[in-house]
């Protein structure tokens, strides 16, 4: 059995974040919809002001296992910040071992010791391996909520006015 470590990301894991994000994408038919560079993600992640974070999990050796990267929102009804997963990955030969819901409790756990309301994520509909360990947490799906989104030229289009 393998045992592994989660800690936080720094600039030098910028490549392997990026792998991550490409193999994700790749999984969910949207590699070509990726326009992060290294350069990228070491910016917005660890750059002056980056209100994102992440997390690697890794092998005892230091093989990269997976990743989380997440950042605060805030609740004005609970008055309180929450703390939102943006991308997990487990690579394909560490899946199954509880890698997943490893870098979910250590979420659960920066959120509970940073005073966070919540925890949240999304998962797309069709992904009922991911829906199926959430569900096993006991995490809910908020099907009240529907997510809007601009970008790309509409955003810019808005904006301008």
């Amino acid at each position: 059995m393998t045992d592994y470590r989660i800690r936080a990301a720094s600039a030098g894991d910028a490549a392997t974040i990026l792998r991550f994000i490409r193999e994700l994408a790749d999984y969910e038919n949207a590699l070509g919809e990726v326009a992060a560079t290294e350069e990228t993600v070491a910016a917005s992640l660890f750059g002056e002001g980056s209100v994102t974070r992440a997390v690697i999990c890794e092998t005892e050796e230091g093989e990269p296992a997976g990743s989380a990267v997440f950042f605060k929102t805030y609740s004005t009804w609970q008055a309180k910040n929450g703390l939102y997963l943006e991308d997990l990955y487990v690579t394909p030969a560490h899946r199954g071992a509880g890698v997943g819901r490893m870098l979910l409790r250590h979420l659960a756990r920066i959120a509970v010791g940073e005073g966070c309301g919540r925890f949240e994520w999304s998962v797309l509909d069709w992904n009922a391996p991911a829906i199926r360990v959430y569900e096993a947490l006991g995490a809910e799906p908020q099907s009240e909520w529907i997510r809007y989104r601009l970008d790309g030229d509409k955003l810019e289009k808005f904006a301008a006015g």
